[in-house]
């Protein structure tokens, strides 16, 4: 809890930066997650008696990094909520893919079918029962050797969407030991951060931009100009 990266912090939400290969909230492997590290951080600060509320507004799968908001409050989170649910609070993502992309700025179209056993997901036809359109914008940004950097819109929220689609062209990103055969030996964090996040603040309407890179000294991200790339 000590080592949180808290980017901001009043009275309705407090935005941190979620690390690699922690969950947003506590799941069956029992581990430390963000949204029970977000709520011992309140209620020390704050001395809160009893647990202090923080509500989810968002998740970011386990092994993604990158900007998260919680709500400290029921109206706060709801708000936020509403927010996500008429696409008006911008999410972009970063990602190292590896391959050739046919084109540099694109629109992946696919429809995605989940197994929750095996917590996988699949390119399916779209007339298989179950199956959901799921849409992004990518833009190539730098591409060094076989690896390219790239910026993602997500126009659709699926599961696991951007490392299916990016798979699925065969171009998965750099550390994804679930869907990227060819990466499955590298010994470094899934190459993709939640890099920037753009949103109306729930009790003060004031428009609130955030933005933070990765770790520009790890691999694959020390390999381009990132601060090229997160300027606010």
């Amino acid at each position: 809890m000590k080592n949180l990266n808290v980017l901001y912090e009043d009275n309705q939400i407090v935005v941190v930066i979620k690390p690699h290969n922690i969950p947003s909230q506590q799941d069956e492997s029992g581990d430390e997650d963000m949204l029970s590290l977000i709520k011992s951080y309140v209620k020390e600060k704050y001395n809160k008696p009893g647990e202090a509320f923080i509500g989810l507004v968002h998740r970011l799968d386990r092994p993604t990094g990158g900007i998260m908001i919680f709500a400290r409050n029921s109206k706060s989170a709801s708000r936020l909520s509403e927010q996500i649910k008429n696409n008006t609070m911008k999410k972009t993502y970063f990602c190292v893919c590896k391959g050739t992309l046919k084109e540099k700025d694109g629109v992946l179209v696919n429809y995605l079918k989940k197994d929750e056993k095996q917590n996988i997901v699949k390119i399916v036809p779209m007339s298989e029962i179950g199956a959901k359109k799921a849409q992004l914008k990518y833009k190539v940004l730098q591409t060094e050797n076989d690896e390219n950097l790239c910026q993602v819109e997500l126009i659709t929220g699926r599961s696991h969407q951007i490392r299916v689609q990016f798979a699925g062209i065969n171009c998965p990103l750099v550390g994804d030991k679930k869907y990227g055969k060819n990466t499955a030996g590298e010994k470094v964090n899934l190459a993709l951060w939640a890099g920037r996040i753009e949103f109306e603040h729930p009790t003060t309407k004031q428009k609130m931009i955030f933005v933070a890179p990765p770790d520009k000294d790890s691999n694959p991200w020390k390999k381009f100009y990132l601060d090229k790339y997160f300027l606010r």
